[in-house]
């Protein structure tokens, strides 16, 4: 594989992640590159230690950022992997890679892998979360990350297809409750403002009933979630989660998830979206995301911004 796949991983104050993602790619015959945007804990020491080449850049959004190690990292591999400190591979993702991926096959230009949630150790099974697939492995000249602040994915001008089954990925979403909640609570504040001002769904993604995974995905939050009312929606996404898709079965760790990530933060959205709109009566958008969210409005317009 050696000159045809080069991995692409995120960094940012991840001395708690990044040794258990380079661990995970231990055996995979394919040079490693980190783009780290200006870690101030011992991430960079890890790196160093490993003999990990990395790069800083000014982080925008996470589409920007994987978007420009892409186009900037001195790669020599057609094919590009794309991953955040936080996930790791299973061991058959990892000998996937080494014994099955064939970079020369010509009817195939991208790979969807599912992605396991681990959370407070546990594997989120139920409850609609396994398997989401996620696309991460293409030909970099076909592929690149579509523009959104939040919940962006990969997208490919070309045929894709889901690697295997059991070719997963692992995500482990939390270190802390704290950490869970601040984040999600940010990242809350970019999905409402970007809802506010598309009004519905964006993004390169396709909303296809009948297409890939992914796209399928994309239909089911731009076609039937973004359309139910407010905080209605919050209610009956838990109801479904939790009851309908099973997500009882994940014991008191899937609780906490379930109601944390698929209610709370999904209720967070809704709260903020009738914030803004509220707000928006009587003064402009970019003046309410700057000063309530300490947000530049460009940021979500594709133009630069002065708040990195």
């Amino acid at each position: 594989m050696k000159h045809t796949l080069t991995i692409v991983i995120l960094t940012f104050n991840e001395e708690a992640n990044i040794e258990k993602c380079l661990d995970s790619l231990a055996t995979v015959q394919a040079p490693i590159y980190v783009v780290d945007s200006f870690s101030k804990d011992r991430t960079l020491e890890i790196l160093e230690q490993r003999g990990i080449p990395y790069v800083q850049h000014v982080f925008k959004n996470y589409a920007a950022q994987r978007n420009w190690a892409q186009a900037n990292l001195p790669t020599e591999g057609e094919w590009v992997l794309h991953l955040d400190a936080g996930e790791t591979l299973t061991p058959q993702m990892a000998s996937w890679l080494n014994e099955s991926f064939d970079p020369n096959r010509g009817d195939v230009d991208g790979y969807m892998f599912a992605r396991r949630t681990i959370f407070m150790g546990r594997w989120i099974k139920h409850g609609g979360f396994h398997p989401i697939y996620h696309l991460r492995l293409y030909r970099r000249h076909l592929g690149h990350c579509e523009d959104k602040v939040y919940d962006q994915h990969f997208v490919v001008d070309g045929k894709t297809e889901v690697a295997g089954t059991n070719v997963d990925m692992e995500d482990t979403v939390m270190n802390s409750l704290r950490d869970f909640t601040v984040s999600h609570a940010r990242w809350a504040v970019f999905e409402a403002v970007e809802s506010v001002l598309a009004q519905e769904e964006t993004g390169e993604v396709q909303a296809n009933l009948w297409g890939n995974p992914i796209e399928r995905r994309r239909w089911l939050k731009s076609r039937v979630f973004q359309r139910a009312p407010l905080f209605l929606r919050s209610f009956l996404y838990l109801f479904h989660r939790y009851v309908v898709k099973l997500g009882v079965l994940d014991g008191k760790e899937g609780l906490i998830f379930h109601f944390l990530q698929g209610f709370w933060f999904r209720f967070l959205v809704d709260s903020i979206i009738f914030e803004i709109r509220q707000e928006i009566r009587t003064r402009p958008i970019e003046v309410v995301v700057r000063e309530k969210y300490d947000l530049d409005i460009n940021l979500f317009l594709n133009q630069e911004s002065s708040i990195v």
